[in-house]
């Protein structure tokens, strides 16, 4: 596979985040959902809505997510709407809670761990896709990046506890571990299947906690932010991100790099790079 080109910036404005996506030189078509973290009530760290406004204003699009598998304030539709209006994400764009009236059934080809995946039944009201994520640790996954935001992001509540428990809903907590990461790529296989190239990705390395947004109580950052990076190929870009954590001079990333070590994070990038859904081989163009 050829290299991805990934545009990177250390500048983090609004401004930069719109400039990036730019860059890409594409044109998301039709109605377009923008997949970001709408961050756990408590949690410091995610990216707040004026920040990301510009970008979801530029491509008029639909800011979606889908319930948690597990408690808080997201984990039923009546609790993630709340939050969405708290967090002001309701202010700045329409918002569509995905798996409000149900799920999708998409098919895996060629999966790992699993063949299909649930998601939210409101994607298939949408043409295209800017995925928004925030770059950081994570307790299981390692790290969540683009991959991550468009598996366990988009998949609806059952499917979140789907793809944790490797296909089986009861072991979502005690699955095994590299076929969890496994099942994640997987399931990411089948949103880039279903856009057929109509998507984006934009990451944001800011804030960049050993705990993800989902964490109502998250540690806060060792790390400095790094900039902004953006792709039309989600694996050169989470590798991308990784790569610039291990260079950064900033001694905070020994913090980070042993929560991705810990939980073997970069197997998510290597297994869906085996499944064919980018390349781990990429040009870094700095804008």
């Amino acid at each position: 596979m050829a290299k991805s080109n990934v545009y990177f910036t250390k500048t983090l404005t609004s401004q930069a985040v719109v400039q990036l996506y730019q860059a890409l030189g594409t044109a998301l078509p039709g109605k377009v959902a923008v997949k970001l973290h709408s961050g756990e009530v408590g949690n410091q760290n995610f990216i707040r809505p004026p920040f990301l406004k510009p970008v979801i204003d530029l491509v008029n699009g639909t800011i979606v997510e889908c319930n948690t598998a597990y408690e808080g304030k997201r984990d039923t539709t009546k609790a993630h709407w709340e939050t969405m209006k708290f967090h002001g994400w309701t202010d700045i764009a329409p918002v569509d809670i995905m798996d409000e009236e149900g799920e999708l059934e998409l098919s895996i080809d060629g999966g790992k761990k699993i063949q299909k995946n649930y998601v939210g039944n409101h994607l298939a009201n949408y043409d295209s896709m800017l995925v928004l994520s925030h770059f950081k640790g994570h307790p299981m996954g390692g790290f969540g990046g683009a991959l991550k935001n468009i598996s366990i992001g988009i998949a609806s509540s059952h499917g979140k506890a789907y793809i944790h428990g490797v296909g089986v809903v009861e072991d979502f907590w005690n699955s095994d571990h590299d076929s969890f990461l496994e099942s994640m790529a997987d399931a990411a296989k089948s949103i880039v299947a279903y856009f057929d190239g109509k998507m984006a990705f934009i990451n944001i390395m800011r804030n960049m906690s050993v705990d993800c947004d989902c964490c109502a109580m998250a540690e806060d950052p060792k790390i400095g932010d790094i900039g902004i990076l953006a792709s039309l190929d989600p694996v050169a870009l989470d590798q991308a991100c990784l790569d610039l954590v291990y260079a950064s001079d900033d001694p905070g990333k020994a913090h980070l790099i042993e929560r991705i070590e810990s939980r073997n994070g970069i197997h998510t990038v290597e297994a869906a790079a085996a499944l064919g859904i980018g390349s781990r081989d990429y040009a870094l163009i700095t804008l």
